[in-house]
């Protein structure tokens, strides 16, 4: 079964940092950017972070650039999310989503969601 996993949420205090992990079953990431979005409550959705590992490209949201950090390790063919300097208004449920070819170009489809992972910073 083609699925995505992302875990690794919790609750951390403003300042305090998580490891977000999205792990692949039954594909590789060879052919596919992958992405972290993310949902805060009463607010859209937004994008936070991709990589196209083959292509080695990162891209970053301006408003995580300097303190979130994306990487992978293919023989786990799963990505990561470090998440340092958490801000109380980076509370939100986060996501991990692939798309074939994709190489973080903005307003991309994707073609799987993983189920969401909760990150709650408190003040």
């Amino acid at each position: 079964e083609v699925q995505l996993q992302a875990f690794g949420g919790g609750l951390v205090q403003a300042g305090g940092y998580l490891r977000l992990s999205c792990a692949a079953s039954g594909f590789t990431f060879d052919d596919y950017g992958i992405g972290w979005f993310r949902r805060a409550p009463g607010k859209e959705r937004e994008g936070v972070s991709c990589i196209r590992i083959s292509a080695g490209k990162i891209y970053y949201s301006n408003f995580v650039k300097g303190r979130f950090t994306i990487s992978s390790d293919n023989a786990k063919n799963t990505v990561f999310l470090q998440l340092n300097s958490l801000k109380p208004e980076d509370t939100a449920v986060y996501y991990c989503a692939v798309a074939r070819g994709w190489e973080c170009e903005l307003g991309y489809g994707m073609d799987l969601w993983g189920k969401g992972t909760q990150v709650t910073v408190s003040s």
